[in-house]
């Protein structure tokens, strides 16, 4: 024990950057395999079922995550909790996050499952989803959404695990689920001609695997990660102050994801070409946010320890550094992306040129100025790790996810074309990270004249 907790506690010693580039590399990984499996969907479902099949897949995709984003923002809080917590060294709460998280976790999933069985047509038709793939596209989306109990409990998992530093078991077991998610794809629709629905169930296959073989794991610790049936309980303190940063992180997710759901729905209105070749440059743009995004749960993790630690002249150098990498990795990857545009887009849409040009015109606009959103993921992790999760929420509600919907509802009225609909995301990024950089300096001042006054204190008795 002493040996795990004493290793946890590097987090709050330097040098930074080489233990952030360490950490933040598993975490890449995991989610690029993560991303796999929605694209191992798109690339099977667009070869082997066409056009329609692939804008189905593709139109669900903003749902989704508008329902991922209300409910596994939850996790954040407790990946916070456990954090602070380690920092600390209060161990025993360690193990109360855990199993009230999980309990939380898995009363969600089964939750959502339900609601979103009975509403999944209604909503798709809220989005102008084409009648040309509604058909399909309830189909997959209500299969998917069987899927969200091992969703929830996997995400809750991994997001513990990580906060604890362990971001190497979540990538070992995506990477035997994802395997399973890509072959059950290939034989489930182009053996059994399964389409649509063929590749939904290879994803929640997917995601069960992965939810058992990480809950296996939390059950065989020896440390204070371990899981244990006999002490799953729900502690009204801890689940307080998880739903106290989880909420406002859940409400930002699912705010962004409004703003993406407006933002497909006019992408919708351009017909089935259109939404092909976004769907396509959409999946592969979100390998780039994968990637950056790994840097938000690296200034999560690393300052969450480092608040609990109270070793508050860490935070600024971690998140400097944290935005030096984000900003290369996401220059660089948005970059190579756009350079070998053609056959990636051929892997979605194969001999298409018009889903090709589509694809093309969103990401001539994305790839170049997505290290933008990373920058903004990093300074959100940093003041939900400092506990302002409420004012990450405001931020981001007034910021990207406000603007965007002013967008669509004025400038896209005067200059109706899908660049317009795509420009609003590099301007959205750029003004909410102005608005993150000033609270961030603002947080941290406040955090050192706190301490400064607890000091004085203490000298004073």
């Amino acid at each position: 024990m002493q040996k795990i907790a004493k290793r946890k506690e590097d987090m709050t010693q330097g040098p930074f950057l080489k233990k952030i580039i360490l950490f933040a590399i598993p975490l890449i990984l995991t989610g690029v395999l993560q991303q796999l499996y929605n694209a191992a969907d798109l690339v099977v479902v667009g070869m082997f079922d066409g056009q329609v099949a692939l804008a189905a897949v593709g139109a669900t995709g903003s749902l989704t995550n508008l329902v991922i984003g209300l409910f596994m923002g939850l996790s954040v809080g407790a990946g916070v909790c456990v954090a602070q917590y380690i920092g600390a060294k209060r161990y025993e709460d360690v193990r109360k996050v855990i199993h009230t998280s999980l309990l939380l976790a898995l009363f969600l999933g089964v939750a959502i499952c339900i609601v979103a069985y009975i509403f999944a047509p209604h909503l798709l038709r809220m989005m102008d989803t084409p009648e040309t793939i509604i058909e399909h596209a309830t189909r997959y989306i209500r299969i998917v959404f069987m899927g969200f109990p091992a969703l929830m409990v996997y995400n809750y998992s991994a997001a513990m695990l990580r906060s604890s530093g362990d971001a190497k078991h979540p990538l070992m077991f995506l990477a035997v689920s994802g395997i399973v998610n890509v072959m059950l794809n290939v034989v489930l629709v182009a053996v059994f001609h399964l389409g649509v629905a063929g590749v939904a169930i290879a994803t929640i296959t997917a995601q069960y695997l992965s939810a058992i073989m990480v809950i296996c794991h939390m059950m065989r610790a020896d440390n204070y990660m371990k899981l244990s049936i006999c002490e799953f309980k729900i502690h009204k303190s801890k689940l307080k102050k998880i739903l106290y940063i989880g909420i406002p992180s859940g409400i930002q997710g699912s705010l962004f994801s409004f703003s993406n759901v407006l933002i497909q729905s006019s992408i919708n209105s351009f017909g089935d070409t259109v939404i092909a070749g976004s769907a396509a440059a959409a999946n592969l743009e979100n390998f780039i946010y994968i990637a950056m995004n790994a840097l938000y749960h690296v200034s999560l993790t690393f300052i969450g320890q480092n608040i609990g630690a109270k070793t508050y002249h860490n935070i600024k150098k971690i998140t400097w550094r944290c935005l030096l990498v984000v900003a290369i990795l996401g220059l660089s990857l948005g970059g190579l992306i756009f350079l070998f545009r053609a056959p990636l887009i051929n892997l979605y849409a194969p001999n298409n040129p018009l889903v090709m040009t589509e694809a093309v015109r969103r990401m001539s606009i994305i790839c170049f100025s997505y290290f933008l959103c990373g920058m903004m993921e990093v300074f959100c992790g940093a003041m939900r790790a400092m506990g302002k999760s409420i004012t990450t929420m405001i931020i981001s509600l007034c910021g990207a996810c406000g603007l965007r919907v002013f967008w669509i509802l004025t400038v896209f009225r005067y200059f109706r074309s899908p660049e317009c609909v795509y420009l609003s995301y590099p301007v959205s990024w750029f003004l909410t990270n102005v608005c993150y950089l000033v609270f961030f300096l603002i947080t941290v001042r406040a955090l050192f004249r706190r301490q400064k006054n607890e000091m004085q204190i203490k000298e004073s008795i």
